[in-house]
């Protein structure tokens, strides 16, 4: 156990993993809409539509190993099996958005999803004591809050 986990109740570190573990599946559903839209998109903004749906993916990949290993520092059991993931997530995966106006819609829908994922699991950290996992909620949470923003003015 790390020293973090050591600090911690039990019932925190138990309540910490399994919030993380939403963060976890909501990063892992938002990663598949991006690749998939980023796969997919066309029309007139296909350049930076296809750019800015890579930087997300490759964002989101990212950011679940982090979130994995914040769990397995923790003590718990980092939940990664993508059936667990598309049943608990909160971010809707698309069922074939046509068109790039509806993905970044979607899109949007699925970053603002996750910023308030990791700002209510950063809550909960804060509550336990847990700065580093509050710290790190916190500024994914800014990252998904830009990417929703993004996606916002493609709309107008």
């Amino acid at each position: 156990m790390t020293q973090t986990a050591q600090v911690l109740a039990p019932s925190a570190q138990e309540a910490i993993c399994e919030a993380l573990n939403q963060c976890l599946a909501d990063a892992a559903v938002a990663t598949m809409l991006a690749q998939n839209f980023h796969w997919n998109v066309t029309g007139m903004a296909f350049g930076p539509l296809h750019e800015l749906f890579q930087q997300m993916y490759e964002d989101h990949f990212a950011a679940q190993d982090e979130i994995a290993e914040r769990i397995k520092a923790l003590g718990g059991h980092a939940e990664g099996q993508l059936a667990l993931m598309l049943k608990r997530s909160k971010v809707v995966e698309d069922a074939g958005s046509s068109g790039s106006e509806a993905m970044i819609k979607a899109m949007a829908q699925a970053q603002e999803t996750l910023a308030r994922t990791m700002a209510d699991t950063a809550s909960l950290a804060e509550q336990h004591g847990d700065n580093l996992t509050e710290d790190l909620l916190i500024a994914r949470g800014q990252v998904h809050e830009k990417f929703a923003w993004m996606m916002r003015a493609y709309l107008g």
